[in-house]
C-alpha cells in the first residue's frame, strides 16, 4: 500500500488495498482487499469498498456508503450519502450467485444523489446527475438529469452541475463556467468554439 494517504484509527484497510497518494480515509470505513482507490479520494464514514472495485483519481464516496464488487467509479465522481449499489439483479440468501455479479460503471464527474439506489448492469455517463433518492434501472447519457423511481430522464446539466437551457438550435452555455454545449440527435456534448 502506498503510505501517503491518511486514515482514521477506526478504519480496517486490508491487506492488498491499492490506496493511493493524498486520499483520505475516514471513521469506520473498511476497505477490503483487491479493491483500488485512486489519488486524492475522500472516503466518508462508514463506507465499504469491496474486492476488485475501482475508484479513480478524485473520487468522493460520503458517509454509509457500500460500494460492491464489480462496481467502477471514473475520476472526479461523486457517491452520495447513503447510495446504494447491488450486483446481483436476482439474489436469495440461499443461492449462491457470485460467479453472476453484473458490472456497473460510474463515467467521468459522474455525480450520485442521497439514498439513489443504481441496480447493477448498467453505465452512469460522464458527468450524469442521479437525483437523491432515483432507483437507477437502466443506462444513464452522458450529462444527463435523472430523477424518481424507476428513474426518468428530465433534462441536462453542465459538467459543473447545472441544468443547461437549450435554444432552438441546441445550444446551451453552463452559467457557472461559461462552457458550451451542443444537444443533437438526443445527445450533449460539450463543444469549443
Amino acid at each position: 500500500m502506498d503510505k501517503e494517504f491518511q486514515a482514521h484509527e477506526t478504519a480496517v484497510i486490508d491487506a492488498g488495498c491499492r490506496i493511493g497518494r493524498g486520499t483520505v480515509v475516514w471513521h469506520f470505513s473498511h476497505l477490503m482487499s483487491g479493491c483500488i482507490v485512486g489519488e486524492r479520494c475522500s472516503i466518508g464514514q462508514n463506507v465499504v469498498i469491496s474486492p476488485g472495485v475501482v475508484l479513480g483519481n478524485g473520487v468522493k464516496v460520503q458517509n454509509n456508503v457500500s460500494v460492491y464488487t464489480g462496481v467502477t467509479c471514473e475520476d472526479d465522481v461523486f457517491l452520495g450519502p447513503s447510495c446504494v449499489f447491488t450486483n446481483v439483479i436476482n439474489p436469495r440468501s440461499a443461492v449462491p450467485r457470485k460467479d453472476e455479479f453484473r458490472p456497473t460503471r460510474v463515467e467521468r464527474g459522474a455525480s450520485i444523489g442521497a439514498n439513489a439506489t443504481i441496480v447493477c448492469g448498467h453505465t452512469i455517463g460522464a458527468y450524469a446527475l442521479i437525483g437523491a433518492g432515483a432507483v437507477v434501472t437502466r443506462d444513464v447519457p452522458p450529462y444527463a438529469l435523472v430523477v424518481g423511481n424507476p428513474a426518468r430522464h428530465i433534462g441536462w446539466v453542465s459538467e459543473y452541475g447545472h441544468r443547461l437551457r437549450f435554444d432552438t438550435d441546441g445550444r446551451a452555455t453552463c452559467p457557472e463556467s461559461g462552457a458550451r454545449y451542443l444537444l443533437k440527435e438526443g445527445k450533449v456534448a460539450r463543444v469549443d468554439e
